[in-house]
């Protein structure tokens, strides 16, 4: 069992009060979570990240696509470390696709049941990457086909783009160039017919597993 002191800290940002309590009282009632803080205010949020951070940070979307987007830039600028899971009632997938450019770990509906939000938080915490099924539509077939053409090179990009990595982090893991990670996504871009870095994690995610959520486990 998870000791206090070992667990996995989440802070939340939610402009609802009660459903930021409903948060809180799940993120205590989850083994290995710890509510860290909780506010109302997006650049209050941004700033306690800073002074008192936390592993996860559960955002409102409801402040406005771009407001959320320079919050998420401005944590992945001066808190790294903290995972962001923005979650929603209502979703496009233009949304989701910004989301995920400006660093968001998870995308998450407030519609989703208090199980996959314990999940999604518990490995988002972890270093994870949790994007839930109905924010995003599904893949064609033909794109989830070519999968299997791609080398076993290629593979290794692919799955840690779906893990979340950025080019530089995906060159370091497997010990090659930034311009080769940039040429092997080319490929892949042209073999799964999906054009963009992020619409290819956005479309790709985990697909296939059959679970209501998609879960990228970082290595």
């Amino acid at each position: 069992m998870t000791s206090p002191e070992n667990a996995r800290k989440v802070a939340i940002c939610e402009t609802q009060p009660a459903t930021a309590e409903g948060l809180r009282s799940l993120i205590e009632a989850t083994p290995g979570l710890a509510c860290a803080w909780s506010v109302a205010n997006l650049p209050l949020a941004v700033q306690l990240a800073r002074q008192a951070p936390a592993d996860a940070l559960i955002l409102d979307k409801q402040f406005g696509t771009a407001l959320v987007v320079r919050a998420l830039e401005e944590l992945g600028e001066q808190c790294p470390a903290t995972s962001v899971v923005v979650w929603g009632t209502r979703w496009s997938e233009a949304e989701a696709v910004q989301y995920l450019k400006a660093g968001a770990r998870g995308l998450l509906k407030k519609t989703a049941s208090l199980s996959v939000i314990g999940q999604c938080l518990t490995a988002v915490a972890q270093g994870a990457v949790w994007v839930e099924d109905s924010v995003m539509p599904p893949a064609a077939p033909r794109q989830t086909e070519r999968l299997s053409e791609l080398t076993p090179r290629e593979q290794q990009v692919l799955e840690l783009v779906r893990q979340g990595l950025r080019n530089r982090e995906i060159a370091a893991a497997l010990g090659i160039r930034p311009g080769t990670v940039k040429i092997h996504l080319k490929h892949i871009f042209e073999k799964t017919g999906i054009h963009g870095r992020y619409s290819l994690a956005l479309n790709l995610l985990g697909r296939g597993d059959g679970n209501a959520a998609r879960r990228a486990e970082v290595a």
